[in-house]
């Protein structure tokens, strides 16, 4: 069975910046570039124009962006295997990662796998509808766009999540409705009273989005009242998803340290997850930032960590 310094697993602007760090120091990285939450290249090939990654002055598409940085690793002699990883055994080193075409041993590995924003499934918000045409599940990284500038706007949700991103999109929409499904937000006390004082914010309460509707892009949807049962149609120029994020850590079956909701645990100042010899990195481990530049920084540091874990292993 073949033997690895190091393997990645994960497809985002994490692995690939650790791929690319771990190459220059000769580590010999192995990506596996597939994973089953979601295409390779993480969320940001389900996204189009990005406007908030350095060095991009005139924005790029997420999808080009992916390439670049796929194209950077392989420059550097990152081997990439396109198939998912099913599970891996940590319980003893090396650690064996099991794919679905290959099996390979490892002495140590970056677990960059992501997570995948939670969606609900209403008609004109799923995929090959309006999603990313004005549906989206990140108001930081796209309520800046063009379309969403002077709309009104919808954000899914009652949290501290819901509150936050309709409290960034009062920079852009003329006007921003929480859509909550209950009579009070399930925020804490504080953000919720920030968003009902804000002469922006309106808490649709008691209410769902029954259908997305459009041309192009988002033009209206339909709200429907839980308690009477009253449906109306409303104009709205865009509609964020704002209910959680789900950490893609299921493959690994209870093996390392996670917190409350899912996410990889890492030790302060570092990428060390509760395994010598794991790390972590991206948005698996971060349920606070989750932005592409913030996950390209802890590639970094998961490379660092670990090529400075394996130098002291004698590992070489």
């Amino acid at each position: 069975m073949q033997k690895r310094k190091l393997i990645i697993i994960g497809s985002g602007p994490a692995a690939h910046t650790a791929a690319i760090y771990a190459a220059r120091a000769n580590l010999a990285p192995l990506l596996y570039e597939g994973f089953q939450a979601g295409p390779a290249g993480g969320q940001l090939m389900t996204t189009t124009e990005v406007e908030n990654y350095p060095g991009f002055p005139n924005g790029i598409m997420g999808p080009e962006l992916m390439d670049n940085f796929r194209a950077q690793s392989v420059r550097f002699g990152t081997h990439i295997l396109t198939e998912d990883v099913e599970w891996v055994d940590l319980s003893k080193r090396p650690f064996k990662i099991h794919g679905s075409n290959t099996e390979v041993l490892a002495e140590a590995l970056i677990i960059a796998t992501g997570a995948t924003a939670k969606r609900l499934d209403i008609e004109g918000a799923r995929d090959g509808e309006f999603w990313q045409k004005g549906v989206t599940a990140c108001a930081v990284c796209d309520g800046a766009a063009p379309i969403f500038r002077g709309q009104p706007l919808f954000v899914i949700g009652g949290g501290d999540s819901a509150v936050e991103e309709a409290t960034f999109l009062t920079k852009y929409g003329s006007k921003i409705y929480i859509v909550h499904r209950r009579d009070e937000l399930r925020a804490s006390k504080i953000m919720a009273e920030r968003a009902l004082k804000h002469p922006k914010i309106e808490v649709l309460w008691n209410c769902v989005i029954e259908k997305v509707m459009g041309d192009s892009i988002v033009r209206k949807v339909q709200i429907k009242n839980l308690q009477t049962d009253q449906v109306e149609t409303r104009p709205a120029g865009g509609v964020f998803f704002a209910i959680g994020h789900q950490p893609n850590t299921a493959f690994l079956k209870g093996q390392l340290e996670l917190n409350e909701v899912g996410y990889i645990r890492v030790k302060n100042g570092s990428m060390a997850t509760s395994l010598p010899g794991v790390f972590a990195a991206g948005d698996v481990q971060d349920p606070t930032y989750r932005q592409a530049v913030t996950a390209a920084g802890t590639g970094c540091m998961a490379a660092l960590d670990a090529e400075k874990w394996l130098n002291h292993m004698g590992i070489e």
